[in-house]
């Protein structure tokens, strides 16, 4: 992997994704600045998997800008549910990013299904192209299980409803600099971190 230095493109328009990103980023010293700073368009996700589609942002975004770009595509998969909303995390809270409506349309879901198993991960998968065309992926996860109602107003998306295993609280209890450490993005972004010394 070639190393990386100067301006990075994050490949969102995620406040919040971009604000972990970039902290995750800070000990490469690199400049970071998000494809909507930049005026990207969103690339329509249209990949199967999480790994589909980061390399899809990812790819779009260092084309667009001329510059390495790094894109992450997370989401949480509850297993009694199949996995769901899995990919389709963002999307099941609509146009609007009503993550409450996501989070009741998911514990309804379970509910049907009995309500015995609440377990769940989070799963993250970050690429990083190049403007070249060549491309890295890598995948990290947090296991745990999903809780109702809703507890803490910190996090973003699916955070209140997701209790890591070893923890007492939801993501969206923590602080920050709490939750930072423990979340799948961490874990994905340790491997890239080894690949690139």
């Amino acid at each position: 992997m070639t190393r990386l230095s100067g301006r990075l493109v994050v490949a969102s328009h995620n406040a919040g994704k971009v604000r972990e990103i970039s902290e995750l980023l800070a000990p490469l010293g690199l400049e970071v600045v998000s494809a909507g700073a930049l005026g990207l368009p969103e690339p329509e996700e249209t990949e199967a998997t999480f790994t589909g589609n980061a390399e899809l942002k990812a790819r779009a975004a260092a084309k667009g800008a001329g510059l390495p770009a790094l894109a992450d595509d997370s989401g949480l998969e509850v297993f009694a549910i199949g996995g769901q909303p899995g990919i389709y995390s963002a999307r099941w809270a609509g146009p609007d990013k009503d993550f409450r409506a996501a989070m009741e349309r998911v514990w309804r879901e379970v509910q049907a299904t009995g309500g015995g198993d609440l377990s769940a991960r989070f799963v993250c998968v970050l690429s990083l192209a190049h403007p070249d065309g060549s491309i890295e992926s890598f995948e990290g996860e947090v296991r745990g299980q999903i809780t109702w109602p809703p507890r803490g107003d910190r996090g973003f998306g699916y955070d209140p409803i997701f209790v890591a295993d070893g923890q007492t609280r939801t993501f969206g209890e923590m602080s920050h600099e709490e939750k930072l450490p423990l979340t799948h993005r961490a874990r994905a972004f340790e491997k890239l971190l080894a690949a690139l010394k």
